[in-house]
C-alpha cells in the first residue's frame, strides 16, 4: 500500500461537504434504500475496531455498522430502530490523496465499498467487483 508522504488534508466540513456529494452522486436505484442509515466521518477508527477486524489504525478507511440490507427481513419484519451506520476515516483517506480530485475519488471509492456491505457484499465479493 502506498502512503502519501503529504496528505491532502481539508477541513472536517469540507469533507463532509464532498461526502454528501458522493453520497447524491450514487445511482438512485440504490439511494433508494437508505432509510434508516447515517454517515458518519471521524479522523481514525476506535481501539474496538480495530481488534475486532484485525487492521492496524492506518489501514481502515471505512466501516459498516449494522444489519445488511438483504438481512432485514420480508413483508412483515419489524423496522430497525436503530440506524444502520457508515463510517468513512477521513484522515486515512487523506493519508492516500495528493489533491482534491483525488480525495474526492478516494471518498467515492470508500463509500461504495461500504454501501457494497450494507448490501451484504463480503470483502472477498467486493474484490471480485474491483469495489
Amino acid at each position: 500500500m502506498y502512503i502519501n508522504l503529504m496528505p491532502y488534508s481539508v477541513s472536517r466540513e469540507h469533507f463532509e461537504k464532498l461526502v454528501e456529494e458522493a453520497l447524491e452522486s450514487l445511482p438512485e436505484e440504490y439511494r433508494k434504500y437508505f432509510t434508516n442509515i447515517s454517515i458518519i466521518v471521524e479522523d481514525y477508527p476506535g481501539d474496538e475496531d480495530m481488534r475486532r477486524l484485525k487492521v492496524k489504525k492506518h489501514h481502515l478507511l471505512g466501516l459498516f455498522s449494522g444489519v445488511p440490507y438483504p438481512d432485514k427481513g420480508g413483508f412483515f419484519s419489524i423496522p430497525y430502530p436503530i440506524p444502520d451506520k457508515i463510517t468513512l476515516f477521513q484522515k486515512n483517506i487523506e493519508s492516500l490523496c495528493s489533491t482534491e480530485k483525488d480525495l474526492i475519488t478516494q471518498i467515492q471509492k470508500t463509500l461504495i465499498h461500504e454501501v457494497g456491505h450494507y448490501f451484504g457484499l463480503s470483502e472477498k465479493e467486493l474484490r471480485e467487483y474491483d469495489v
